[in-house]
Formats: structure tokens, sequence, C-alpha cells
């Protein structure tokens, strides 16, 4: 399996920023880190290598990215405003820098977007802002209210960021093209969020699949089984 590494200065973030890429061809992936993490946590606990089969046969090209919760949502230090002003420069380099290289990398005009816990809420905000860059999302127990980490304060740029709330009032007619998955387990401290989102994904009459495992908890035993299972539904090039 091909892996690269890959770091450049980020014009949006002021910073640098790192990526690994797994493979050679196919669907380009987006898949997001949990909280806080970092670009090689998904080959740490063993995500790329249950996705290992799609990659080598050319199905999908899966990029991580780096995170920067710790600046952003999760920097209880700083004021709220200031959080989701730090999260909006992340958005921009996804949209202006990641989400043309993989394009450019895959000769595709659209990504997937997948991730795991706080990594959902990531794949699933980008996806529901620019339906028409995104094919699928496949967002694992993921968290859909950032309201939870904004300690009571509230505006634009946290709306914006806050598929509950943004979601129920965009009529982009891109949305109704997504292939969606919201996968999250019967025990799952998630649960109830995604049980949220597909009420809301059904009030609107965007099709769907909420995904339920039996008797599975919000960890990477479940993930690694649906991540290479929500990949089958890809359509080989």
């Amino acid at each position: 399996m091909k892996e690269e590494y890959k770091k450049w200065y980020s014009p949006n973030l002021s910073t640098e920023t790192e990526l690994l890429i797994f493979g050679h061809s196919g669907h380009p992936v987006l898949l997001f880190p949990t909280s806080q993490g970092r670009y090689y946590e998904q080959k740490d606990f063993g995500i790329i290598e249950a996705a290992q089969h799609y990659i080598d046969a050319g199905i999908v090209k899966i990029y991580c990215p780096d995170s920067i919760d710790a600046w952003s949502w999760y920097n209880r230090s700083l004021h709220p405003a200031d959080r989701a002003k730090n999260h909006y420069w992340y958005d921009k380099m996804l949209k202006e820098e990641l989400f043309p290289m993989a394009c450019q990398d895959t000769g595709m005009e659209r990504v997937i977007t997948a991730g795991c816990s706080f990594g959902g809420y990531h794949a699933a905000n980008f996806a529901f802002k620019y339906p028409g860059l995104v094919s699928h999302l496949f967002s694992m127990s993921g968290t859909f209210d950032i309201t939870s980490q904004t300690d009571g304060f509230y505006n634009g740029d946290i709306y914006y960021n806050n598929p509950v709330d943004f979601l129920p009032n965009d009529l982009d007619p891109e949305l109704w093209n997504l292939n969606i998955i919201l996968g999250t387990g019967e025990k799952d401290i998630c649960r109830p969020f995604n049980e949220r989102m597909s009420s809301i994904l059904s009030q609107k009459g965007i099709q769907h699949w909420l995904d339920v495992r039996p008797n599975a908890v919000h960890d990477w035993p479940l993930w690694k089984t649906q991540f290479p299972d929500y990949l089958s539904r890809i359509q080989p090039l």
C-alpha cells in the first residue's frame, strides 16, 4: 500500500500543516481524526489497515489531515468567538488547499468525507456546507452540535459550523445528491446525536442510512468494521 507524507505552509492557518495519504488512485476520501487527533491517528488505530483492500484496489485514495481542534473548539483558554474563528481558518484550508489537492491528484471533481467521533462532525460539517464538492458522507459516531464547545456563546461563525442549526434552513439542491451514512452503535454515547441528525434529514426528504450496530459502543472496534463496509458501497471507477 502506497503511503505518502506531506507537509506544507498553509496560508489560511498561517503555519505548517501535515498530511498522510494512502493509495495510488481512486475516489479521494478526506478522513478526519477524532477530537484533537493527529494526521497519523487513523493509521495508528487500524482504520487504514481495515480499508486496505479498497486502497490497494484503487477504489479510494485516503487523505488524513491534521486537526487544529486544540486551537479551536477545544481551546478553553480562548473566547468562544476566537475558537470559532480559528475553525473558520481550518475550514478555508480544507476548501482552498486540501480539496483542490485531492481532486488534482485523483482527477476527480468531488471528494468523500469521513470521520469517527469528532471527526464525524468535521466530515458532516464540510459535506453539508459544501455539498457540491462532496459525493459521499460517512460519519461514524459523529456529533453534530458544536454548542457544547462554546460555553453558551453564539454568533454567525458558530451557526454556520453547527449542522443541526444551518442544515434545516439550507436549500442547496446538491444536498439531495449526497450519499449519506450516519453510523453509530446501539450503546454508543453519540447515538442520540445521530438519531437527531437522521430526523433532520428525514424532515427535509434527504435520503440517508442511519446504521445502528447491535451492542456496539463508541470505540475503534466499531469504526474498523463500519468504514470498510461503507467503502464497499462506492462504485469503482
